[in-house]
C-alpha cells in the first residue's frame, strides 16, 4: 500500500496569493492518467502556539463552471449588498505583530 502522502499528484502550476492574515494556493495537479484538478488551500497561522491551520477543497474539471458560476454569484451578492473595499496589503518578513483590537477568529 501506497504512503498516504503520496496519494498527492504532481504540481503542474502553482500560484500564491497573499491576502492579509492568509495566504491562499492554487495549485494545478495530475492524477496518474494525466487529468487535471485544481486544490485550493488557506493557510493562516494561529496566534496562541504559530502552527499554521491549512483547508483545502479539491476542484474537478467536470465542476469548474458550475463553481466558477456559484462564486460570482455569490461574490456579486455581496457587492450589491454592501460596499466591498479592496485592501492592498503589504508585507515584510520580519514577524507580523497583531494589532489588540484585530479578530483572528473564524
Amino acid at each position: 500500500m501506497r504512503d498516504f502522502d503520496n496519494r498527492e499528484r504532481e504540481e503542474v502550476y502553482s500560484k500564491k496569493v497573499r491576502a492579509g492574515k492568509r495566504t491562499y494556493f492554487f495549485d494545478v495537479k495530475a492524477t496518474r492518467s494525466n487529468d487535471y484538478y485544481v486544490t485550493i488551500t488557506e493557510s493562516k497561522k494561529r496566534l496562541e502556539d504559530g502552527v499554521f491551520v491549512k483547508h483545502k477543497i479539491f476542484l474537478y474539471k467536470e465542476d469548474f463552471e458550475k463553481f466558477a458560476e456559484g462564486l460570482k454569484d455569490t461574490v456579486d451578492y455581496i457587492k450589491d449588498h454592501q460596499e466591498v473595499v479592496e485592501k492592498r496589503y503589504e508585507f515584510s518578513e520580519n514577524a507580523e505583530v497583531a494589532k489588540a483590537d484585530e479578530d483572528f477568529s473564524y
